[in-house]
């Protein structure tokens, strides 16, 4: 519900606030009064276009200030979700715009700077206006067929249809992903074939390229260290060895026994380090025969085997290029056979599966056109509902020589969808004879405004839940008398639980008001200035009864003015 609207200097108005309540409110006021005004800065807080003509004369900037109370299950708050922007539900939504004289926009959505655009949608949530070829949602044949809905009941029917409808979505979903499955398979059946028997004469097993790893490294290590070994025993080969020592100690030995042919003193100094030497030599050959035996016994511990290093890298290499081929880790290669296995076994059962899934798939598909047969004969049916409540309100609003019917046409499967297989569209017939065609054919605005009427009178009659504020402009245009009455008596029922504005030049629509709001000019010369009364019910007497009378107003127009009032 709207419940304040604040301009400033937009056109002929520098300052003005009004607060809204529910129910029916009248703007009167001479023409050129300003009432469009009012409009029109609504309109610019909803998103409307905007240049620089709406800024007063002399003024900076144009801003105008719309303040709703929606409802708690309002379909605003999800769009203000959708953009991202905060706000309490408990507290006032506040929309903003200010244009610039220089012709600049800015738009706000609880003073968080947005663009004009999503002013437009929120709006287009909020308010409704029809007159004057305005007439939002109505000419949208998109937004037929949920008021058609809303009108017949078919709440549960279309709750119905979605779920057929998402049965069968996701059973052509899995249909369709296991034929591409199977398709893929096939195509690759010939390669997987291949691998696995490579894989099944690899024969791999778990751990088993690590291990490798592992024993190829020892052996590395074995070999070096066994060619380190024999390189040392070569160094001390025994009998090159033992012969030179051999030779060394035998020479020591005549060195001795020449000494002592020679008459050197045996106890000498000489003698004595002759035998030292000699035997240090006789002791090498003794240690050098040890160090041998023991290089030997070292080699000998290695309990290895060159072809082994050999048979490891070779394995190993066969089962790192195998995973190379495949993609994956060399100790994976068992779990990737068991995998190529179980895609070659699916292969064998995939045409079954499909053949399952297509079946199910199908069947989801009948039990869906059933769904939204039964949806569209529930929606014909509301259909001629709608049709007798719409003709019957089309008299009292000189529209007797229209007709209107609402069409349900049935749409393509491959356009079908959650909400059914139905073309919903409400048409008019503007005279006898004439073809059925959209809302748009009708020319008059005035017309068109109280069609509108006729079709929201019909529809609010189902209690439709929470309602945009509705702006009826002269939607009493080119009409008086007793078909005036009919359209106040419908703007008035159409506010009950609901907030309706109109701007009317009707006294039989003002005096249906609950609230009445004057329009006038004040100020003279560059100075005038629009102004808006809240009128008292003796001035609204006064402003019926000139509505009335014209320029002077007869003791006759104010009773008949007061008989309006309290008919």
């Amino acid at each position: 519900m709207l419940i304040g609207l604040a301009i400033r200097d937009i056109v002929l108005i520098e300052s003005l606030d009004l607060s809204f309540g529910p129910g029916l409110t009248a703007l009167t006021g001479e023409t050129g009064a300003g009432k469009s005004i009012i409009l029109d800065a609504l309109g610019l807080a909803a998103g409307a276009r905007a240049d620089t003509s709406l800024v007063r004369r002399g003024a900076t900037q144009a801003v105008a200030t719309a303040i709703f109370a929606p409802a708690g299950d309002d379909a605003v708050w999800a769009c203000l979700d959708d953009k991202g922007l905060t706000y309490a539900r408990d507290e006032d939504l506040v929309l903003r715009r200010v244009v610039g004289a220089d012709g600049r926009s800015r738009a706000f959505v609880n003073d968080q700077a947005t663009g004009v655009g999503v002013l437009r949608e929120l709006g287009a949530l909020l308010i409704e206006v029809h007159g004057q070829h305005e007439t939002v949602g109505l000419l949208d044949a998109r937004t037929h067929l949920p008021l058609l809905d809303r009108f017949g009941g078919c709440e549960g029917a279309v709750q119905q249809c979605m779920e057929a409808w998402s049965a069968w979505r996701a059973a052509r979903e899995q249909a369709r992903v296991l034929a591409a499955d199977r398709d893929r398979l096939a195509a690759e059946a010939d390669d997987l074939a291949v691998q696995l028997a490579e894989l099944d004469r690899l024969s791999p097993a778990d751990g088993e390229a690590r291990s490798l790893a592992e024993e190829r490294a020892l052996l590395g290590a074995a070999e070096k260290t066994l060619a380190d070994i024999a390189s040392a025993r070569d160094q001390i080969d025994g009998e090159a060895l033992t012969g030179r020592l051999g030779q060394a100690f035998r020479a020591l030995e005549r060195a001795t026994q020449r000494a002592a042919a020679a008459g050197v003193n045996p106890d000498g100094p000489v003698v004595r380090l002759i035998a030292l030497a000699r035997d240090a030599v006789d002791r090498t050959i003794i240690e050098a025969a040890e160090a041998a035996a023991a290089i030997d016994t070292a080699a000998a511990a290695f309990d290895f085997e060159p072809e082994s290093l050999e048979r490891a890298e070779e394995r190993l290499f066969a089962l790192r290029a195998m995973a190379r081929k495949l993609g994956v880790d060399a100790d994976d290669l068992p779990q990737a056979r068991a995998g190529i296995a179980r895609r070659l076994l699916a292969m064998e059962s995939a045409d079954e599966a499909v053949a399952g899934a297509e079946a199910r798939a199908e069947g989801c598909r009948v039990a869906y056109r059933a769904a939204a047969r039964t949806l569209t004969a529930a929606r014909r049916s509301a259909g001629d509902r709608l049709e007798q409540a719409v003709m019957s309100e089309l008299g009292p609003l000189k529209l007797d020589k229209a007709r209107f019917r609402v069409s349900v046409e049935p749409v393509e499967e491959d356009r079908a969808g959650p909400s059914g297989a139905d073309r919903v569209e409400f048409q008019v017939s503007t005279l006898p004879g004439a073809p059925f065609q959209g809302l748009g054919v009708i020319a008059s605005g005035g017309e068109l405004a109280r069609f509108a009427l006729a079709l929201k009178a019909s529809l609010a009659a189902r209690g439709l839940g929470p309602q945009p504020l509705m702006i009826f402009d002269e939607v009493d245009q080119g009409v008086g008398g007793a078909v005036a009455d009919a359209v106040g008596l419908r703007l008035r029922r159409l506010s009950s639980g609901a907030q309706v504005l109109v701007v009317t030049h009707s006294p039989q629509v003002a005096a249906r008001a609950d609230a009445h709001w004057r329009v006038r000019k004040a100020g003279e010369g560059d100075q005038v200035r629009a102004a808006v009364d809240v009128l008292s019910v003796s001035a609204r007497e006064e402003e019926i009864a000139r509505m009335l009378s014209g320029a002077e107003i007869t003791d006759a127009a104010r009773a008949a003015a007061r008989a309006l009032m309290h008919a």
